[in-house]
């Protein structure tokens, strides 16, 4: 379990993370909503210590994260940010390949190359793995960046909106794989995203985070309801039951 305690954050004098505590159970995945601006990015940032807090602890089963070793960590928690800019022509298989580093430190065993091709399989992209980047769609290059993250085996994966420029199609194809990787794999994921749609289908727990605080809470049917999401984003909503799914209706 990740365990965060009163965690805040300024930069400056804005407070952007201001005394937010929440639990992320295992085994689940957790999705982070709010407007822009709410904080949710530089609290994922914080739980995996890309960036300090100021107050507060994260407690990672129930060890606190600044006494756990870098390469400990590399072990048990991977994060994948919004902008994933690489300046080095690779294939899908070297960029995955990177997910061993905290294992191998870049002299790759047998042992690393079968976590690599089962994260590729796992990811439907054997069939072009030694196509390079700049070959790729979008929705390609997010999932041989997943594999990357899910070939670093670790228990806790961290996704700073994983759907960012995806059409429709992929969106829904990236989240179906995430669904996948807690329910067959035992994973723990935690992801920052916009679309409260794909919050409310794929999410076991929901927090809302508005201008740095947690607002509201729970499981999408306490979340995705219209005077919650009226609440979080200052709108009007209206919410329809399709298929077992709260799905939002939003309009100004």
């Amino acid at each position: 379990m990740v365990d965060v305690k009163k965690v805040t954050k300024l930069f400056g004098n804005k407070k952007v993370v201001d005394d937010v505590t929440v639990k992320i159970e295992k085994g689940t995945i957790t999705t982070f909503i709010g407007p822009n601006g709410a904080g949710k990015s530089t609290l994922l940032s914080m739980v995996s210590r890309l960036v300090s807090k100021d107050t507060g602890e994260i407690l990672i089963d129930n060890v606190e994260l600044s006494k756990t070793k870098s390469s400990e960590l590399a072990k048990k928690l991977s994060i994948l940010k919004q902008s994933n800019v690489i300046n080095l022509r690779l294939t899908i298989k070297e960029l995955v390949s990177f997910g061993r580093f905290p294992y191998s430190q870049g002299k790759l065993t047998k042992e690393d190359w079968k976590f690599v091709d089962e994260a590729i399989q796992y990811m439907g992209l054997q069939d072009i793995q030694d196509k390079y980047l700049d070959e790729l769609s979008g929705g390609q290059k997010q999932r041989a960046f997943i594999a990357m993250v899910l070939a670093q085996d670790t228990e806790y994966i961290l996704l700073d909106e994983p759907l960012n420029n995806l059409d429709m199609k992929h969106s829904v194809q990236i989240m179906k794989v995430l669904r996948r990787m807690v329910d067959e794999l035992g994973k723990t994921i935690v992801i920052v995203i916009h679309d409260i749609n794909f919050a409310s289908c794929y999410s076991d727990y929901i927090v809302a985070l508005k201008d740095g605080k947690v607002v509201k809470e729970g499981k999408a049917q306490e979340i995705i309801t219209p005077e919650a999401l009226s609440e979080i984003y200052d709108m009007n909503f209206d919410i329809k039951n399709i298929n077992n799914n709260r799905i939002a209706v939003y309009y100004s």
